[in-house]
């Protein structure tokens, strides 16, 4: 059983016992949280899919740890006028583990 969870404006498989990685959740590592945004969910090659949400399917976590992403680096350059202007951005990330994953109606 796994569902496609939406979270961080992202969609994201889901299934038991996976560590995934989120955009960032508040929480402390060992915080359980849900994931209530369920937008496919597959139990036995029986699929069902939400329009646009499935009713009563939930995701049930737990943090595992809080972390940044590898650093993304960009660069400005004006072309004769000797402008240069570096600079990155580490995206704050969470990893889950997934618990369970709670059927539909």
């Amino acid at each position: 059983m796994f569902a496609i969870v939406k979270t961080g404006g992202k969609q994201i498989k889901a299934a038991k016992d996976d560590v995934i990685i989120v955009e960032k959740l508040e929480g402390e590592p060992g915080t359980k949280v849900t994931l209530d945004e369920v937008v496919m969910l597959v139990n036995d090659g029986k699929v069902t899919v939400g329009s646009p949400l499935v009713k009563g399917a939930s995701v049930k976590a737990e943090i595992v740890r809080q972390g940044k992403a590898k650093k993304i680096n960009a660069f400005n350059y004006k072309a004769k006028k000797n402008i240069r202007k570096r600079w990155g951005h580490r995206q704050p990330q969470t990893h889950i583990r997934v618990l369970d994953v709670a059927g539909g109606k």
